[in-house]
């Protein structure tokens, strides 16, 4: 008589906790979002410090600083810690020539998907790699002085492939040739550096630029070649506080939300790469954001409504202003004055509908309900 009666118990309780699995489950921003912050900054108790104070409303770690990422046996002991905290994580990478350092960087490698699982993410590589080419930085990928440059396409294909071979080759085959998913920051052009192989590229919001363009450029680049992207929030000043307000915060982290960003991520560290600079109002502004996005959840498509604008093929303008350059390497010209004129108005109309596309290779609507080109055909499906 027992066992009659025990296996529909049991069976009803099975189903109750997978009811309330599934629940819990669904209810999770962990499922679609990777919401934290990437951690610039070499104080390993620090981090970990930070880590416990937001473990439980936020899930992603970028381990964004070479005083760790290149000493292995700190970096072990963070990965480690972030692992057993159930957090995910990704670790900063950039072209080294240190052949000893190489060669355990590598084995790192090799050994952290095994032992880390999907908790590893990949490899943040090469900070900012087209705001450096807009802004004639160092270690930029196409540099007039050494390579000729005759027109837009030129510099876009120089890019395109200097980049590559950055990533493949200096950053991939050297560190074990998983080909590991590559993420980035950026500030602009972004079509183009996932032409140039990256997988995730996160645009920043930051200083004064409009985040409306910079989500308009990276989403629409990641909706025409099927990439996923994100969100940065890094400084607003260049010396302490560094970063916004906790409120004003927290309306990025919507409105990136809102905007369908996979990743959400903030920058930490302050001027000498040392210490955290998120204050009590940044915590609670990444606490508030948790628990907007577990009981807000996004439509199944973002798709939805939106408007495309088409720039022209290769056109590597910054779009920051009337003064910004092309590809880093020509003024702007009256054509550039034209399409900001456009943009803004369009923003002023669409807001976060709004996305920026280029005319290459475009091969369908990709959902858009309509597409406004460059020299002023529109398309509607």
């Amino acid at each position: 008589m027992k066992n009659k009666y025990w296996l529909p118990i049991v069976l009803v309780s099975l189903l109750i906790v997978s009811l309330f699995l599934v629940s819990r489950l669904f209810d999770d921003p962990a499922l679609n979002i990777f919401v934290g912050v990437d951690v610039a900054y070499d104080n390993v108790e620090e981090l970990k410090q930070l880590v416990d104070k937001i473990s439980s409303y936020t899930n992603t770690i970028v381990i964004g600083s070479t005083g760790i990422t290149h000493n292995f046996t700190k970096l072990n002991d963070v990965c480690q810690y972030l692992y057993n905290k159930s957090m995910y994580f990704m670790i900063y990478a950039h072209p080294i020539n240190d052949p000893e350092v190489l060669n355990v960087q590598r084995q790192w490698v090799l050994d952290a998907k095994p032992k880390w699982g999907e908790h590893f993410l990949g490899l943040y590589a090469y900070d900012e790699p087209a705001g450096r080419q807009l802004d004639n930085a160092t270690l930029k990928a196409v540099d007039d002085s050494n390579w000729y440059v005759d027109n837009w396409t030129d510099a876009a294909n120089k890019y395109i492939t200097n980049m590559n071979l950055i990533l493949n080759v200096s950053i991939q085959e050297h560190m074990g040739g998983l080909h590991l998913p590559l993420f980035t920051s950026d500030y602009a052009l972004y079509w183009f550096d996932y032409k140039a192989g990256y997988d995730v590229v996160f645009a920043e919001f930051g200083w004064n630029y409009s985040r409306h363009i910079n989500v308009a450029l990276c989403r629409g680049a990641t909706t025409v070649q099927n990439k996923d992207w994100g969100v940065m929030i890094t400084w607003t000043y260049t010396a302490p506080p560094y970063l916004e307000s906790g409120e004003a915060l927290y309306n990025d982290l919507v409105l990136a939300y809102e905007s369908g960003a996979k990743y959400i991520l903030v920058f930490d560290t302050n001027e000498d790469y040392t210490h955290s600079v998120l204050q009590p109002e940044h915590l609670d502004a990444l606490k508030r954001f948790w628990h907007y996005a577990k009981n807000n959840p996004r439509p199944s498509s973002l798709n939805h409504n939106r408007i495309a604008y088409v720039l022209p093929k290769d056109y590597g303008y910054g779009f920051r202003g009337p003064a910004d350059k092309i590809w880093g390497l020509w003024e702007a010209d009256n054509f550039a004055i034209k399409l900001s004129t456009e943009i803004s108005q369009l923003i002023d109309s669409y807001k976060h509908r709004l996305d920026i596309i280029y005319d290459d290779g475009l091969n369908g609507t990709y959902c858009y309900s309509k597409i406004i080109f460059w020299n002023g055909t529109i398309l509607v499906p």
